[in-house]
C-alpha cells in the first residue's frame, strides 16, 4: 500500500472514530441524549464498524496504536510502517476531538456555569471527560485503584486485539468473511466497553486517549486534562494497553495461530 493513502486512511480513520465517539460522550453528558453505558458502547462499536468499511481499501484500518505495534511486533505489519500508522492515529484522534470542542464548546460553558463547575478544578473531569478518560472522577461511588485500572485496561484491550488476530486469520476455519468482520470488531469494542467503561471509561487505544487531553489542556483544564498526577495517563491509557495488545497478539501468533494451521491441514 503507498504510504499516502495508509497516512490518509488511518487519519480519517482515526477522526472519524473521535469525531463519532467522543460526540456521543459530549451528548450524553450535556444533553442527556443517551442513557445507560450499552447506549454510548453500541454508539462507538457500529463507528469503528463503518470506519473500518470506509479505510480499509487503502490502509489496514487499525486506529489504534496498541493494535499497530502487536501486528508490527508479530510480524503481520513492516515495522518501518509504524511511523506512518502512529503519527496518523494521534493526528486523527487530535482533530477529531477539536472538532467536537468547536461544536459542542458553547455548550460545554453553559453546563459548567449552570451547574457551578469551575474549568480547571477537580470537579470539570465531569466535562473533561468528554475528551480523555479517567478512573477517578467526582461524584463516584467508588474509587478505583490506579493498579486496577491498569488491568481493567490491559485486559480490555488484550481482549480486543486478541479478537482482530483471530478474526483476521486465515488458518482460523470458523472465521467470518472479510464482508462482515468488520461488523464483529466493532461488537468486540461494543461488549469490552460495557465491561470496563465504569471503571475507567473504556480507553483501549492510546492515540484515542492521549491526543484529545492536548484538547482540553489547550481550552482550559489545566492539569486536569489528565486523571491525576501519578501518570495515569501514561500508565493505566497507554502503557496498559499496548502490553494487551502486544500479549494477545504474541499469544495468538506464538501458540494459537499454529493450532490453527495445523486443524486446517488436517482437514
Amino acid at each position: 500500500m503507498d504510504r499516502k493513502n495508509e497516512f490518509f486512511g488511518e487519519f480519517l480513520g482515526t477522526f472519524l472514530m473521535l469525531l463519532f465517539g467522543c460526540g456521543t460522550v459530549a451528548v450524553s453528558v450535556l444533553f442527556g441524549s443517551l442513557v445507560g453505558q450499552f447506549q454510548i458502547a453500541i454508539v462507538w462499536g457500529t463507528t469503528i464498524t463503518l470506519c473500518i468499511y470506509m479505510t480499509r481499501a487503502i490502509c489496514n484500518a487499525h486506529f489504534n496504536p496498541a493494535v499497530s505495534v502487536a501486528m508490527a511486533a508479530t510480524g503481520r505489519m513492516k515495522v518501518s510502517k509504524l511511523p506512518v500508522y502512529l503519527s496518523a492515529q494521534f493526528l486523527g484522534a487530535f482533530s477529531g476531538a477539536l472538532v467536537v470542542y468547536l461544536l459542542f464548546g458553547p455548550s460545554i460553558r453553559e453546563y459548567e456555569m449552570t451547574n457551578g463547575i469551575t474549568r480547571g478544578t477537580f470537579e470539570s473531569v465531569t466535562t473533561a471527560k468528554i475528551f480523555g478518560e479517567y478512573y477517578m472522577q467526582p461524584g463516584s461511588s467508588a474509587a478505583v485503584p490506579m493498579g486496577i485500572a491498569c488491568a481493567a485496561e490491559m485486559i480490555g484491550t488484550f481482549i480486543l486485539v486478541y479478537a482482530i488476530f483471530s478474526l483476521t486469520e486465515d488458518a482460523n476455519v470458523g472465521k467470518p468473511t472479510s464482508c462482515v468482520t468488520p461488523i464483529y470488531i466493532g461488537l468486540t469494542v461494543t461488549i469490552v466497553q460495557c465491561l470496563i467503561a465504569p471503571l475507567t471509561q473504556a480507553g483501549l487505544n492510546p492515540a484515542r486517549d492521549f491526543a484529545p487531553r492536548f484538547v482540553a489542556l489547550i481550552f482550559g483544564w489545566g492539569a486536569w486534562s489528565f486523571p491525576d498526577a501519578a501518570g495515569g495517563a501514561f500508565w493505566v491509557y497507554i502503557l496498559s494497553p499496548v502490553i494487551g495488545g502486544l500479549l494477545a497478539g504474541l499469544l495468538f501468533t506464538k501458540a494459537v495461530e499454529p493450532g490453527m494451521k495445523r486443524v486446517k491441514t488436517a482437514c
